[in-house]
């Protein structure tokens, strides 16, 4: 793996951290390229009221000198300004698990005696450090014209159609939307769904479409099952909280066709192999093959909801309900970013894999003479051969 990185930090601590090493020296960073992101993970109707209180902005503590990355370790805080109401409070112990989170299972693994020792780091706030790096990922990304981008195309039973919007067309319109949706009629009903919904004080989900433009032909590979790209994306996507499914290209409608009718056909037009169709969403053998990448995105309903859910109380051993505590009603349009941020850490990893290099000039010298999907970048000799041939094979 070319890039790593780690995250430290609960939801009511001092601050979040992050670590991020693998980016090569000479790209030029700045604080206010991953603020961006961070206030667009901020922005989206339907979420909860910390929203209002945090903020959030990065402030890099190592890895850059004179606006340029160096090549060592990335460092960035992001501040909790909520912390100051926590620290030192007496807080009631936390006995009920909610129904969805990982009150339970992390009392259960750490042998816990207050729950709240796991739900502040199991909480979607550690999604902020992730933006954050996905943010320096993207800015990468973006120097050898590759987009990440991203929108909603579903909250509840709320279903944008978007045939003849193209994709970057799709995440332009999204950015102007308040639920992050490219339709503005869609965006429309999907409001009106979660006023309802936050007055029957209950939540909702649905799902994102996530889309990288740009991506070149070969990255990922087929020789190991971890090195697949799509096993990477999936792991990346599903890692983030309250996902629960990822499909590519057009994902499960492919279970109801027959071959013919799914595979994306090869054509030429002049020098150039294309296809007209992106039913595999951009890879093929677990390696991109020059389409954009598709990906959608299935986030359950937030667990946290106003009105009691069936539950134990752990201490006094009866059952119960559970107790509030506070959350977002919709969170599809927040969570764009950061299921952006984890394609582009991912896509990084892979384009560094695949160029070597340890600085910016190098790496785009070899990107300039990656091969094409193209007949004069492809040589096939046409002579016979012989097939594993034995101890001496040639």
């Amino acid at each position: 793996m070319t890039i790593r990185f780690l995250t430290s930090g609960e939801s009511h601590g001092p601050a979040l951290v992050a670590i991020l090493e693998g980016i090569p020296a000479g790209l030029e960073l700045s604080e206010d390229i991953i603020n961006k992101e961070l206030s667009r993970r901020q922005k989206g109707y339907g979420g909860g009221g910390r929203m209002k209180i945090e903020q959030d902005t990065v402030k890099i503590i190592a890895g850059i000198m004179a606006g340029k990355t160096i090549a060592s370790p990335i460092a960035m805080l992001i501040q909790n300004k909520d912390h100051a109401k926590w620290q030192r409070r007496s807080i009631q112990p936390f006995t009920i698990p909610r129904p969805g989170h990982a009150d339970l299972t992390g009392a259960i693994k750490y042998n816990f005696h207050d729950l709240r020792l796991a739900l502040e780091r199991a909480s979607a706030r550690e999604t902020a450090a992730r933006t954050a790096i996905g943010a320096v990922c993207k800015h990468l990304l973006a120097q050898f014209g590759i987009i990440v981008g991203g929108y909603v195309t579903s909250i509840g039973d709320v279903t944008a159609q978007l045939d003849g919007i193209s994709l970057d067309e799709r995440i332009t319109l999204a950015e102007s939307s308040d639920v992050r949706c490219p339709s503005t009629e869609s965006s429309n009903n999907m409001r009106l769904l979660i006023e309802n919904t936050i007055q029957e004080k209950d939540t909702l989900g649905g799902v994102v479409e996530i889309v990288a433009l740009g991506v070149p032909p070969g990255l990922g590979s087929y020789i190991q099952w971890d090195r697949r790209l799509s096993a990477r994306l999936g792991a990346a996507l599903l890692s983030v909280p309250a996902i629960k499914g990822v499909e590519f290209g057009d994902g499960f409608k492919l279970a109801g066709l027959t071959g013919t009718h799914v595979q994306d056909a090869i054509y030429l037009e002049g020098d150039k192999i294309i296809r007209k169709t992106n039913h595999a969403g951009g890879m093929e053998g677990g390696i991109s093959n020059g389409e954009p990448l598709v990906m959608r995105v299935v986030m359950k309903p937030i667990a946290t909801t106003l009105t009691p859910q069936s539950s134990v109380d752990l201490a006094s051993r009866t059952e119960t309900f559970s107790q509030y505590e506070r959350s977002d009603f919709c969170p599809l349009p927040r969570v764009v970013p950061v299921l952006e941020g984890m394609t582009a850490i991912v896509l990084a990893d892979a384009l560094l894999e695949k160029l070597g290099g340890d600085s910016m000039d190098e790496i785009q010298l070899r990107f300039e003479s990656l091969r094409k999907a193209s007949l004069s970048n492809i040589f096939m000799d046409n002579t016979p051969h012989i097939f594993w041939g034995g101890e001496n094979q040639s």
